[in-house]
């Protein structure tokens, strides 16, 4: 008889190991390139020359810089909360607010995240599952906050 190796698969939370108020730190961090902004802008017809236009963004105050995408900062403070809290347990994002961007993200940046968790309720119409709401902050690599969001999601119990 051989013995079979115990196996653990990565997943995110399920609803009940949830708790409010503990702030859930993502890690690794990104770094954003160049390229990361570029490919993102272009890909979603972002034509705003902030984004694209080195020689523009050079000559405006007060940057004198590209900025990165707002939408690729918010994509990627959702995108370093995935593996620790939702991988496989979420249904579905029921929707986002609160959405700012306190200061810009540059080229060369690092992002990091955390998330605290604001309420948690059992959904009253999907048996197993339950509604939490997230309270996600970004973080340069100088601590200061580059981007904040709510969102609501939709998230499965654990299997019985």
């Amino acid at each position: 008889m051989t013995d079979t190796p115990r196996r653990i698969v990565q997943r995110g939370l399920w609803f009940e190991e949830f708790e409010i108020g503990v702030v859930y730190e993502h890690r690794p961090g990104r770094t954003i390139t160049e390229a990361d902004n570029v490919l993102f802008t272009t890909l979603t017809m972002n034509t705003q020359a902030l984004h694209l236009d080195a020689a523009f963004s050079d000559q405006l105050p007060p940057f004198h810089q590209r900025l990165v995408n707002s939408m690729f900062t918010l994509s990627t403070l959702i995108g370093l909360s995935v593996a620790q809290l939702t991988q496989g347990t979420i249904v579905a994002n029921l929707g986002f607010s609160e959405v700012a961007f306190p200061k810009p993200l540059f080229h060369g940046d690092t992002m990091y995240a955390e998330t605290v968790v604001t309420d948690k309720r059992e959904s009253k119409s999907r048996p197993g599952e339950g509604i939490l709401t997230f309270a996600h902050t970004a973080r340069n690599q100088h601590g200061d906050i580059v981007a904040t969001a709510v969102r609501k999601t939709l998230v499965r119990k654990e299997p019985a």
